[in-house]
């Protein structure tokens, strides 16, 4: 049976949830591979929305064991905040597996990220301030905190003690702020240490073990291609790797037991946070789509910035990832619209450029290129046939995937879970 790789074709908000909704009591297990709790998925199941950031969507999955694997950073008091509000709305999160070797998210490395990115002023790359790089970076400094370590807590201590030596120099001489004691971080870390202990595990073992088996495990990337901070628009990235080589470090499984990649991609384009974008829209169109989108962000409440679908993105994430399979999802936003632009191309000065530029000045300066497609009035949400949609939708959908270098196997009609056209089984 395979293992499946779920990852975002754009600047994520693609709506990953709907392609691991799809695959449904068919995956045994559902992992996050990187990332934290700064990225978001909702999720519709009948009359309820659930808003999941640090937890694998997969956990709203009856048996389906969920896994935050290793190449994950860990907000405890968000994580148990998460597994609290959906055991009170009756949800089972009694099967949740975290690695050992996950790094902790402390307190002091939300204050880092606040007040750093504060000090960048007119130069803000736009973090949601939860500590996210500045964890990932202590990773890669090899003075991080593991979940392991939290189980012996001299060795916690001398790993606080170490991170705060260089940190509290800078948060009270550059930074004007208050010393992080290393009893408060300490004391603050072992309070979880109990309610851990019987979620902590080998993870990387487990989901061998689970292949050798048989059984489909599908690993769920957090944020998105354009965000991954080796292939995205550096530095407005974010701090690990979002794409499908990510699932394989982040996971501890090997690249040659991946079987798809399935990428998800809307029917247009959005972004949180800044950087270039080529498409972006800043007319009532762009108003549309946030509006008929409802394109806030999920764990910042941001509002996206809106665009065209942009080809060159497609193709260049069908690329990087090996993409076997793309879900199409909001082609119902669409609706209602007579003419769609599509970007095709980007002119740079003059210069035609059929795929994103590797020099990011050209593409922060790249103007699309773009081919219209006529637009439909009808009602898509309730099709579940490909032939059931309007000739315009079929045509712009067939279009995008003529574009995009992979096929697309799943279109999203709709918000609830079942609201969407499966044109290839994407296990299968």
């Amino acid at each position: 049976m395979p293992a499946i790789v779920l990852i975002g074709a754009q600047w994520g908000d693609e709506g990953k949830g709907k392609a691991t909704d799809l695959l449904g009591d068919r995956v045994d297990y559902v992992v996050k591979f990187n990332g934290g709790n700064n990225a978001g998925h909702t999720v519709v199941v009948g009359d309820q929305k659930y808003a999941l950031h640090l937890l694998p969507s997969g956990i709203l999955s009856p048996g389906v064991v969920p896994v935050i694997a290793n190449g994950v950073v860990v907000d405890i008091e968000v994580l148990f905040s998460e597994l609290e509000a959906l055991s009170a709305r009756g949800v089972d999160v009694s099967k949740l597996l975290i690695s050992a070797n996950a790094h902790v998210i402390t307190a002091y490395h939300r204050t880092l990220d606040r007040v750093t990115e504060r000090f960048l002023g007119k130069r803000q790359i736009g973090t949601t301030g939860r500590g996210i790089g500045p964890a990932y970076a202590d990773k890669i400094n090899r003075v991080g905190i593991r979940m392991q370590d939290l189980f012996d807590e001299n060795i916690l201590r001398q790993k606080v003690e170490g991170a705060l030596d260089q940190k509290n120099h800078l948060l009270l001489k550059v930074y004007n702020r208050r010393a992080i004691a290393v009893d408060e971080v300490v004391d603050d870390l072992l309070s979880y240490v109990e309610r851990l202990r019987p979620m902590v595990a080998d993870t990387s073992l487990e989901l061998n073990r689970a292949l050798d088996a048989g059984k489909t495990v599908l690993f769920e990337g957090g944020q998105a291609t354009m965000l991954d901070v080796d292939h995205g628009t550096y530095p407005f990235v974010t701090s690990s790797n979002a794409t499908s080589g990510g699932a394989a470090t982040g996971s501890g499984v090997a690249p040659n037991r991946f079987d798809r990649v399935i990428a998800v991609v809307k029917a247009y384009t959005t972004r949180v946070g800044s950087g270039p974008f080529p498409t972006e829209l800043f007319d009532e169109s762009g108003e549309f789509l946030r509006s008929a989108g409802f394109e806030f962000g999920t764990t910042t409440g941001r509002p996206r910035r809106t665009g065209w679908y942009d080809a060159p993105i497609a193709r260049y994430a069908s690329r990087i990832n090996g993409v076997t399979d793309f879900v199409l999802t909001k082609l119902d936003v669409l609706t209602g619209l007579e003419r769609i632009p599509v970007a095709v191309a980007y002119d740079v000065d003059g210069t035609r450029f059929d795929e994103v530029p590797v020099n990011q000045s050209d593409f922060h300066h790249a103007k699309p290129i773009y081919e219209e497609f006529p637009g439909w009035s009808e009602d898509i949400t309730g099709a579940r046939e490909f032939s059931e949609l309007p000739q315009a939708a079929q045509d712009y959908a067939l279009a995008l995937e003529r574009m995009s270098g992979s096929r697309i196997s799943a279109i999203g009609v709709g918000p609830g879970r079942d609201a969407i056209v499966v044109r290839h089984d994407l296990i299968g």
